[in-house]
C-alpha cells in the first residue's frame, strides 16, 4: 500500500436518495476504524475516468454510533465532484479519509443552558449527527434547531427530526427540542418566513423560541451558507456572543469547509 493510499479507505455506496432536483442523500459503508465526534466532517473522494481523484468535505448526518456513514449534498451544476458522484450507483466505490475533521462539536462549549443550532441548506447535516448523539441532550436544557431553506420541498430529514425523541434512549428528553423551520421564498404553514439574519434582527426568532440569545445562557452553532455565517457572527458579536476558541472559550461555534 502506498503512503497516500494509507490516508483513506475504499467504501461501498449503499444508497443514493434524490430529495429534489438539487438535493440528495448518500449512504456508504463505514470502515471499522473510522472514528468521529458528532458534528465533524470527512473528506470524500471520487475517482475520475482519467484516474485522478476529486475530493470534497461533507459533514456526517449519521451518528458516531451508526455502522454506516450518511451525507447530505447539493448538486452543483457542472460541478466537478457532484458530476462524478452522479455517475455512481449502489455497489460502486467511494474513498473516505481515515481521519475526521472539524470543530463544530460540543466540546467547544464549557457551559451554557440553551443551544441554538442555526443552519441553511445542507448545513443542517452536522446538527442531525449531534442530535442523534446522547451528549447534547444531557448537556443542555433547551435545544433550538433552526433550518432555513428557500422552498418548503427542501426541508429534508423531517421524519428523522420528528422521530428523535421517540427513540428509546432519548424518550426522557422530549421537551428539550424545539424545531423552527424557516422558508424564505414562499409561504409555508408552520414555518417562519425570512432569512436567519432577518429573524434575529427583528426579534422574531427569539419570540418563536420563547428564549433570548444572551452571553450568559446561549451557545450558538452556525453551519451553512458562508454569507449567513459571516453576517450572523457579526450580529451575535454585537450582543457580546463571541467565537469560541481553544485559548478563549466563547458562545459561538462555526464550521467553514468551503
Amino acid at each position: 500500500m502506498t503512503a497516500s493510499a494509507e490516508k483513506y479507505t475504499h467504501q461501498t455506496l449503499l444508497n443514493v436518495t434524490s430529495l429534489t432536483p438539487n438535493l440528495f442523500t448518500l449512504r456508504t459503508t463505514r470502515d471499522p476504524g473510522f472514528r468521529f465526534r458528532a458534528g465533524q466532517f470527512a473528506r470524500m473522494g471520487v475517482t475520475k475516468a482519467d484516474g485522478s481523484i476529486v475530493w470534497r468535505a461533507y459533514s456526517m448526518v449519521s451518528s458516531p454510533h451508526d455502522e454506516f456513514l450518511e451525507f447530505f449534498s447539493i448538486v452543483v451544476p457542472d460541478g466537478e465532484f457532484t458530476s462524478e458522484l452522479s455517475r455512481l450507483r449502489e455497489g460502486d466505490t467511494l474513498l473516505i479519509d481515515r481521519q475526521a475533521f472539524g470543530f463544530l462539536t460540543l466540546d467547544r462549549f464549557v457551559d451554557g443552558r440553551d443551544l441554538w443550532m442555526l443552519s441553511t441548506g445542507t448545513g443542517i447535516a452536522p446538527f442531525l449527527s449531534i442530535l442523534q448523539d446522547f451528549e447534547v441532550w444531557e448537556k443542555f436544557e433547551r435545544i433550538i434547531l433552526v433550518y432555513s431553506v428557500r422552498e418548503a420541498r427542501e426541508l429534508a430529514y423531517q421524519q428523522l427530526i420528528a422521530g428523535l425523541t421517540e427513540r428509546d434512549y432519548l424518550a426522557d428528553y422530549a421537551g428539550k427540542l424545539l424545531f423552527l423551520p424557516t422558508v424564505t421564498r414562499e409561504h409555508y404553514p408552520g414555518a417562519l418566513g425570512g432569512r436567519i439574519t432577518q429573524l434575529i434582527e427583528s426579534g422574531e426568532l427569539e419570540r418563536a423560541a420563547g428564549l433570548q440569545m444572551t452571553p450568559e445562557h446561549s451557545r450558538v452553532m452556525l453551519c451553512g451558507n458562508p454569507q449567513m455565517i459571516d453576517d450572523t457572527r457579526q450580529m451575535l458579536k454585537l450582543r457580546d456572543l463571541q467565537l469560541s476558541l481553544s485559548r478563549r472559550p466563547g458562545q459561538v461555534a462555526v464550521e467553514n469547509y468551503w
